[in-house]
């Protein structure tokens, strides 16, 4: 679908159309697209966790990391039992070399959820934190 048709649209339908855009964009490492496109409902959809979480997977992988964390803070805000959310600030605190804090986080998410990814990022923090000691 073309910008102009999703212009057209009614707002709803256009809201959701720049989040499937913005989604796949994410998907293709395509962030800093993900992020124009997202741009509108960040604005509008301020109480939506999934924006916010979609913003904070565009941030992580741009290496914006201050505003992936604060993307990430406010999916937990708005909904705090979000393990994905936890996992993703977890990884993106453990980038800013704030291990404590990230393993907090990575914790919380496994124990909501304790998929090998999860775990694996626990153990790679903890090494981090010995090797530091």
């Amino acid at each position: 679908m073309t910008d102009a048709a999703a212009a057209s649209q009614p707002p709803e339908e256009s809201r959701f159309h720049a989040f499937r855009q913005a989604e796949e964009l994410v998907g293709r490492r395509r962030p800093l697209d993900a992020l124009k496109a997202l741009q509108p409902l960040l604005e509008s959809e301020t109480d939506k966790p999934s924006v916010h979480l979609l913003a904070g997977r565009a941030y992580f992988h741009s290496a914006q990391l201050r505003r992936a964390e604060q993307a990430l803070t406010r999916v937990l805000e708005l909904d705090p039992t979000d393990h994905y959310a936890r996992f993703l600030l977890g990884r993106t605190l453990q980038r800013l070399g704030r291990f404590v804090e990230a393993l907090a986080q990575l914790k919380i998410a496994s124990a909501m959820n304790p998929v090998p990814e999860y775990l694996e990022a626990i153990s790679e923090v903890k090494a981090h934190i010995a090797l530091r000691d």
